[in-house]
């Protein structure tokens, strides 16, 4: 929690006010208006909005932006971030609003031409190779049970070391890269995409950010928004864009996937006495 070291003596009582509210609620503060500040301290809306000029910002938004810098980002601070936003009755109804602006958010930064171009390396593949650190392994999961479905071959990569360059050596130009790059381009995901250019594999990334190496270095970018950076981060977002990439590869393969879900009907209903569905 950033110390803001506050020059009380030079402060008027209206400002102290606002200056303990500010150190006490400084999470708080990335979600709050002025005009909720004012409420919530009894005074106008003009003494707090005049209180960011007397501590040395031009205003709130770049006092916002100096706090979210210097707050420190981790796990237990992303999971406070949203339990400071809800309430024990308003769960449901509060998390659904930070799942639509995230979808929102994403549809805004879609490329229609990113992700056909997508859908069309994923269908062509002989092999998609799919790389899914941290919370993203339920993702690659859920990929690799539907494309399978389809008869698309799908190998799940390790997540670090030398174990990964094992599938490295198997990998060729006719193969697909897709990698969830969430945050940071870490050193895995780096040789990834050196050995995919290096061998004129096309590589995919979705990713949370908007501006990073991945735009560079990744041949086709997907954007899914999980929240702030800061903020307990929502999968809501990139579920609905690998569930979009499915449905795209099942159309653009659409003969042989249906085959291939009809075959597996006729295995159930053959096998259904000898292996019952759960």
């Amino acid at each position: 929690m950033p110390d803001m070291k506050w020059n009380v003596e030079n402060m008027t009582p209206h400002q102290k006010t606002i200056a303990d509210f500010v150190q006490k609620h400084m999470r708080d503060l990335l979600y709050l208006t002025e005009t909720e500040i004012a409420q919530q301290l009894s005074l106008s809306n003009a003494t707090v909005s005049r209180f960011w000029k007397s501590i040395g910002f031009e205003n709130f938004k770049l006092f916002k932006e100096y706090v979210k810098d210097r707050l420190e980002i981790s796990p237990a601070n992303k999971l406070e971030s949203i339990l400071n936003q809800v309430s024990a009755g308003s769960i449901q109804s509060e998390m659904l609003q930070v799942s639509q602006h995230n979808l929102e958010e994403t549809l805004v930064h879609f490329s229609t031409e990113d992700f056909q171009q997508a859908v069309d390396a994923l269908s062509c593949a002989k092999t998609i190779y799919i790389y899914s650190p941290g919370p993203s392994e339920g993702l690659a999961h859920l990929l690799k049970f539907r494309l399978s479905r389809f008869g698309n071959v799908i190998h799940l990569l390790a997540k670090s070391g030398h174990e990964l360059l094992e599938s490295l050596v198997h990998m060729t130009e006719h193969d697909t890269l897709l990698i969830f790059g969430f945050v940071h381009l870490h050193p895995e995901t780096r040789v990834l995409l050196d050995h995919a250019k290096t061998i004129s594999c096309t590589s995919i990334v979705l990713t949370d950010r908007l501006v990073s190496d991945f735009n560079t270095e990744a041949d086709i970018v997907l954007y899914a928004s999980r929240g702030e950076l800061w903020e307990f981060h929502s999968m809501v977002a990139p579920t609905f864009l690998v569930e979009n990439i499915i449905i795209g590869v099942g159309m653009k393969q659409k003969e042989t996937t249906l085959q291939k879900l009809e075959t597996l009907n006729r295995l159930r209903k053959m096998y259904k006495n000898d292996l019952p569905r759960d």
